[in-house]
């Protein structure tokens, strides 16, 4: 495989496989939600006001410290690993968020991958409210900042506009969580309108089968499930992907399997690290606390 061809097939891969894996937290309506444009405003004048939070009102089936690790394939050639975070809860705008990290270090010889993202996610809402991209492939490089309000309906990538959002935003990194707390049951199908950016919506989610798999975590009952997106890619309507994910209460993704343009893609569980759900009500006081 190329420089060139493992560049394209990083840049697809990565940020479309966390985009199209998720769906809505929570009780989000199975409609699609409306995406009207708000009346533009300084983002200064955005800030919500701090809230008191009941973290003892939902049972999340991730919390902070957990950690999955996954082996990366193309083509059935190992070319790196990814790593899936609760890394802590930070303060964002005086809410308490998880902060969750989605890295890749990987490549071939003379072409290394090193990307990162993070996402902010509202405790009490489970709604985005920040998210960044770190980006390093070989000589491209890329970074990028957006503030999320979802009070207001808008967004703003830094150093450019206020733009229109969705009701009860979720980026890239958050959706992955989406789809482990919601759940997609084998048989049924949902569409989804709550990516921040309206024009990548709608996420169709199918429930194809149950599937019992072995990767090098263990062996585990899964639902497979099949992500499509209004885009070119990974997930494209005219693609074929299938998702496993755990059928427990952890919901853990275990694997991920896709042919998309020239590439085919494979990601393996090579290990889990659980969090610890009793830390969470000290991490939102310490985070409230050190704003």
């Amino acid at each position: 495989m190329s420089a060139h061809s493992f560049a394209l097939g990083a840049r697809q891969t990565w940020i479309r496989a966390a985009v199209a894996a998720g769906l809505a937290l929570g009780a989000a309506p199975l409609a699609a939600q409306s995406s009207a444009a708000p009346t533009a405003q300084p983002v200064a004048q955005m800030a919500p006001q701090p809230v008191a939070v009941d973290v003892g009102a939902r049972q999340m089936p991730f919390s902070v410290g957990e950690e999955l690790v996954y082996r990366a394939y193309f083509g059935g050639l190992p070319v790196g690993k990814a790593r899936m975070r609760v890394d802590g809860i930070e303060a964002v705008r005086g809410r308490p968020a998880y902060h969750v990290v989605f890295s890749i270090d990987g490549g071939i010889p003379g072409f290394r991958v090193h990307d990162r993202y993070e996402s902010w996610i509202d405790v009490a809402t489970l709604s985005s409210l920040r998210y960044r991209q770190e980006i390093s492939e070989g000589r491209y490089k890329k970074s990028a900042l957006y503030e999320i309000y979802p009070e207001q309906g808008v967004y703003q990538k830094q150093g450019d506009t206020v733009r229109a959002s969705v009701r009860d935003p979720l980026d890239e990194g958050s959706f992955i969580y989406a789809v482990r707390l919601a759940g997609v049951r084998a048989g049924e199908t949902r569409r989804y309108d709550r990516y921040f950016r309206p024009d990548r919506n709608p996420v169709v989610l199918s429930g194809l089968r149950h599937e019992t798999v072995e990767v090098g975590a263990g062996k585990f009952s899964t639902v497979v499930v099949r992500p499509t997106i209004r885009a070119n890619g990974l997930f494209a309507e005219n693609g074929d992907a299938q998702l496993w994910f755990t059928d427990d209460e952890n919901r853990y993704l275990v694997q991920l399997k896709s042919h998309f343009s020239k590439f085919s893609l494979r990601l393996s569980l090579e290990s889990v690290t659980p969090g610890n759900p009793a830390a969470l009500p000290t991490a939102v006081a310490e985070a409230m606390a050190g704003q």
